[in-house]
């Protein structure tokens, strides 16, 4: 067989471009299922929306079905937002759930202070109640210069959670207005 230079350089080329492929770990042996090992396997799914942002990606986390620990957070394929995708924050949302430097307890600095304390969650909602009851009182508007009776707050504002869904940001623009709150936003809109 006369073997031309050209044959040469098919023939080398297609050894070239096989052995790359079998270097790289391509064979025709029957492909296992990588997920069939994953720990994931028989935990309990669940789909949520990711709470970083105003776009609301569908996420899904897995649960193990005994203890109900977070496992794994991924993007939801059949989302219609992101069809599975995830920005650098909401692939980080098992962080988020599962982290040992993670704050679980209420932090407090006082005024002009340089030291934080532990608090508990029954002084810190106290707490809040009590500012939020003293500003309103003192920032109350109940008639106008016209003498309109407006029943109305202008020193507070409040802003509402990309992570709300509309049940709760309804709930929440709710209790603003029967505080008498003028300045309500929502961050989706924003």
């Amino acid at each position: 067989m006369a073997l031309t230079r050209r044959d040469f350089l098919k023939w080398s080329g297609m050894a070239t471009v096989a052995g790359a492929c079998l270097s790289l770990g391509f064979d025709l042996k029957p492909v296992r299922s990588y997920a069939a090992g994953l720990k994931i396997k028989q935990a309990k799914e669940t789909t949520t929306i990711c709470p970083y942002c105003a776009v609301g990606c569908g996420q899904i986390v897995h649960t193990d079905k005994q203890s109900g620990q977070i496992i794994n957070t991924e993007g939801d394929p059949d989302h219609p937002i992101n069809e599975g995708a995830l920005c650098a924050k909401g692939a980080s949302l098992y962080q988020l759930a599962v982290n040992p430097a993670r704050v679980t307890s209420v932090l407090y600095r006082a005024p002009f202070s340089d030291k934080w304390e532990v608090k508990t969650w029954d002084w810190a909602l106290d707490r809040i109640a009590q500012n939020v009851k003293r500003d309103r009182d003192a920032g109350f508007t109940l008639k106008n210069d016209k003498g309109q009776v407006v029943n109305r707050v202008t020193n507070i504002a409040h802003i509402g959670s990309a992570a709300m869904d509309n049940e709760e940001c309804w709930l929440m623009q709710a209790i603003m207005r029967a505080l008498g709150l003028v300045y309500i936003e929502h961050q989706a809109r924003i």
